[in-house]
């Protein structure tokens, strides 16, 4: 056993909190519909780019290659100035959905390299143009720019030419489990001399503006920053080298955003004071909740620098690892014994799957979001409008999400989608089956499931549907853990079994208008296959039967099947009942869909599956459009070893009698 599943089995046990720190600070957490409390819903319109700077967030935080601890309450990220840009670069930036050709789409440069599951050691590289940052240029050339043309990319504004940028590595490695070396590297990549300055922050995310709770300190010491927070407890900074410590407050600049109050010792003290030059800008008394430390290099070309920090919490022994580069070789190499599993494979094929992991890795992101506390607003605030009530998300009341949560994307999908995340847990599991498990009941616990038993989507609608994957998920984690542990958690598989049940009966009931297991669904994430927007009420009336929906929902009935027939044959034959009932339905719904004519689904003549748009008076047109809807019905298909029938005499009397009595059924 090498040191990194050693952690992760201290992790699972609870003898060493190794996941408290990780990469769990957004990459945006502005444009999000936690942070709109607007009339209408305009998300991107309420919080935009221009006002991350400026304005501090209700729910979350952002940074570049940042680390929070699991509560975000503490944050670390860098920040950097070329001389040039506008703004501090203090978050990656992007076009919104209404601003890009092709809808929302990030623009920068910036590469998840490596990370073990505990995030003992992580890296990434951002590359960071020398000339002025082209904001504008990248928003108007998008915008004007047709769907029918490519995207305009950093890239193509020369910003890139003649290699005139800096590679910027930051790295981190974890000493004790709460005990983090950080590492960043700097290199002049250009032909001339460059000025480069280095801002590492330290900050809380702002909880005392929203509820009223006590604001905790940073302060500076002894050269380093001291960190009092009354739920995380006592941390140090450590800082090496000529820096100067800035402080400021994790408040938002009302003067500048709404032209009240003075502004002073806001968000936006860093930039005031290294861009424009205000020496009043940043606390004198230094201290506050925003803290950084400046470092300013002026590189030759081909020149490196290297900064070290570490932050730590204060039970620790308090002095600055004297050797932290020899801890950082000390933690590559246990994240490459770690990676031996790779090792089948070719050069390139393992770095390949090695960088996919530490992408899969990086994703991991604290998400908070209270609906019901969204949905009144908040005490110190300004009354959101009525119609919030009544508008997105209003029936989710009961969600409360306060959690570390695998994201689709870091920038263009910083929130949850409940499908994707069930696809990202298969790979997971190959690295820590522990986290994927958990992940996969947490969307089935009490506070994320509907009362109704449906599971929620994603942050801009959570009622929406995505396809029914879970089951699947949690079929294929329990088998991959079981192979690598070579125990199977019959624990876990009985818990997700009958949450999902739940969830299962909601489809039936909420997504068979017309009973005859021919299912709905809305969009189900293939946003880009219908003609018309399939979570929408349709323009003539009815309703889309959908071989999509149709499809998933076979395809559920057999995962399910196949969790019932092995807790049946290892744990409780009571199980064989259930068994038998997916079997059924499963039998069901093919024979529905494989209807030719109005019935089905099926067009025997192009020998495809379409969708079927159902009218009001009862006409059924068959919407004939080649697209990925009617390939998903070979997603149900699975097999069930004679072993296993064999050694379930109950559920084999049934199968059979079914078989002898509905042949009409069981043709195939």
């Amino acid at each position: 056993m090498n040191a990194e599943q050693r952690r992760l089995i201290e992790a699972t046990r609870r003898e060493q909190h190794w996941k408290r720190w990780g990469p769990y600070l957004s990459d945006r957490q502005w444009g999000t519909v936690r942070e709109d409390y607007s009339p209408h819903g305009n998300a991107w319109e309420y919080f935009p780019f221009e006002h991350a700077h400026l304005r501090a967030y209700r729910w979350g935080e952002d940074g570049i290659f940042g680390i929070s601890d699991n509560h975000q309450r503490l944050c670390f990220a860098p920040a950097f100035w070329n001389g040039r840009d506008p703004i501090l670069k203090e978050r990656f930036y992007g076009l919104t959905l209404n601003q890009g050709n092709h809808g929302e789409d990030v623009k920068e440069l910036y590469y998840f390299l490596d990370s073990t599951p505990t995030h003992s050691y992580m890296k990434a590289l951002y590359k960071y143009p020398q000339a002025r940052f082209p904001y504008r240029q990248l928003l108007d050339e998008n915008r004007a720019r047709s769907r029918g043309e490519q995207e305009y990319e950093l890239i193509d504004t020369g910003v890139f030419d003649e290699d005139r940028y800096f590679d910027i590595f930051v790295e981190y490695a974890k000493a004790d489990a709460n005990d983090i070396l950080i590492r960043i590297t700097a290199t002049n990549r250009g032909p001339d001399p460059a000025p480069l300055h280095l801002l590492p922050q330290l900050w809380f995310r702002n909880t005392w503006s929203w509820n009223g709770s006590e604001r905790p300190s940073l302060a500076a010491s002894n050269g380093g920053i001291d960190v009092e927070h009354a739920a995380l407890g006592s941390y140090r900074l450590e800082v090496e080298g000529d820096a100067t410590l800035l402080f400021a407050e994790n408040d938002s600049n009302t003067r500048a955003l709404w032209s009240f109050g003075d502004g002073r010792y806001a968000k936006d003290s860093f930039h005031e004071r290294v861009i424009r030059g205000r020496e009043d800008a940043v606390n004198p008394e230094q201290h506050g909740t925003k803290a950084a430390a400046w470092y300013r290099f002026d590189l030759a070309p081909g020149e490196t620098r290297v900064v070290h920090m570490r932050l730590f919490e204060k039970t620790e022994p308090s002095r600055l690892v004297h050797d932290m580069d020899g801890m950082f070789s000390r933690r590559i190499e246990e994240a490459d014994d770690f990676y031996t599993f790779c090792a089948h494979l070719s050069d390139d094929a393992q770095r390949i799957e090695r960088q996919a992991f530490a992408g899969l890795l990086w994703s991991k992101q604290f998400y908070h979001f209270v609906i019901e506390d969204w949905l009144k607003g908040d005490p110190a605030q300004p009354p959101p409008p009525a119609s919030r009530q009544h508008g997105r998300n209003s029936d989710w009341v009961h969600l409360f999400n306060d959690d570390v949560i695998s994201m689709p994307d870091t920038w263009e999908y910083p929130w949850y989608a409940a499908w994707d995340l069930a696809f990202h847990m298969i790979p997971m599991a190959l690295v820590d089956p522990d986290y994927a498990k958990g992940q996969l009941g947490l969307f089935l616990r009490e506070w994320y499931t509907h009362p109704n038993g449906q599971v929620p989507a994603y942050e801009w609608a959570f009622g929406d549907v995505n396809p029914p994957v879970h089951a699947w998920a949690c079929w294929r984690v329990f088998q991959i853990d079981r192979k690598l542990t070579g125990v199977p958690d019959y624990g876990f598989l009985e818990r997700v079994f009958h949450k999902l049940m739940m969830n299962f009966t909601w489809w039936v009931n909420r997504k068979d208008s017309e009973g005859n297991n021919i299912f709905e669904g809305g969009f189900l994430g293939l946003d880009n296959i219908g003609l018309f927007d399939r979570s929408q009420p349709l323009p003539t009336g009815g309703f889309l039967e959908q071989s999509d929906g149709t499809s998933w929902m076979a395809m559920y009935c057999l995962n399910m099947l196949k969790i019932a027939l092995e807790l049946a044959s290892k744990v409780n034959r009571i199980y064989e009942d259930v068994a038998s009932k997916f079997f059924e339905h499963f039998l069901y719904i093919a024979a529905a869909m494989n209807g030719i004519g109005d019935g089905g689904l099926w067009d025997e003549t192009d020998g495809f599956f379409y969708d079927r748009l159902r009218l009001p008076n009862g006409q059924s047109i068959p919407m004939k459009v080649r697209s990925m809807v009617g390939l998903i019905p070979l997603f149900a298909v699975d097999t069930i070893e004679p072993q296993v029938i064999d050694q379930l005499a109950g559920f084999r009397r049934r199968m059979e009698w079914f078989r002898l009595n509905r042949p009409d059924l069981c043709g195939n």
